[in-house]
């Protein structure tokens, strides 16, 4: 049987699948698929969570998995994850809630880092301009996970736009993951222990872990005020054939200035 070749795409339908895969249409979607999100959370308001139950009747390692999943989505989804960790000390205790909470905490991050990735980081690079981006975007994509780890050790930073940014720049999926893994255990396991304790608000583990999520939210943004304004400004780099220009230029004179 003879081969034959599919025919050519018509012009119209070439420049409605350029337009469709453009960068800002991404972007665009990107922005629905926040919106829609941050919409769904408000009118669902998931603190029933702990407030209602709500929770299917599971236990075991069933309803450690089914919960992991649960608490990735819905942090992808921009549900706030001090709730979710509460939720999870709540249900599990501190062993079973810690372990579910970092494991949906990287699994939220990496569907997060995926979506900024795919839909956003196209569209977003040509605009970091200006030493504050460019800085910043240096930091994230040179040193990965050592930025990254900085950033979920500081308290204070939303969770869901550290994801994005991070995606905007070249970091590497393991420095992100692996960096939000571990740097998301102080802060998650207050949280966690919180909601272990909750029927009992009194106790010295309770108060220890509220004192634990309070002190460094408080250090953390007096820090963040004093060390304002300390980020090195980027040098523009020179082109090559400026450089180049100057090495061939005889000692003892300049090269001749540009017009």
């Amino acid at each position: 049987m003879l081969d034959i070749a599919p025919p050519p795409a018509k012009p119209a339908t070439r420049r409605a699948r350029a337009v469709l895969l453009s960068p800002w249409s991404r972007l665009g979607l990107l922005a629905a698929l926040l919106t829609g999100s941050a919409i769904a959370v408000w009118l669902w308001q998931p603190q029933r969570l702990l407030t209602h139950g709500g929770w299917p009747e599971l236990s075991g390692g069933t309803a450690v998995v089914l919960f992991t999943a649960a608490y990735g989505v819905g942090t992808a989804a921009l549900v706030p994850r001090p709730l979710l960790n509460l939720a999870a000390g709540a249900l599990f205790g501190i062993q079973y809630g810690l372990a579910t909470a970092i494991g949906g905490t990287v699994i939220g991050a990496g569907i997060a880092f995926g979506l900024g990735r795919l839909l956003g980081q196209d569209a977003l690079r040509p605009l970091l301009r200006g030493r504050w981006l460019l800085a910043a975007d240096r930091q994230l994509s040179h040193h990965g996970f050592r930025s990254m780890l900085a950033i979920r050790l500081f308290p204070g930073v939303p969770f869901a736009a550290a994801n994005y940014c991070a995606a905007v720049s070249r970091m590497s999926w393991p420095s992100f993951l692996l960096a939000t893994g571990v740097g998301s255990v102080p802060n998650t396991a207050a949280y966690v222990v919180a909601g272990s304790r909750a029927t009992t608000p009194t106790s010295p583990v309770f108060l220890l872990a509220l004192a634990f999520i309070t002190v460094p939210a408080v250090v953390g943004a007096l820090v963040a005020w004093r060390k304002r304004g300390r980020i090195r400004p980027v040098r523009p780099v020179r082109p090559v054939e400026d450089t180049a220009a100057d090495e061939m230029a005889p000692r003892g004179r300049q090269a001749a200035p540009r017009g």
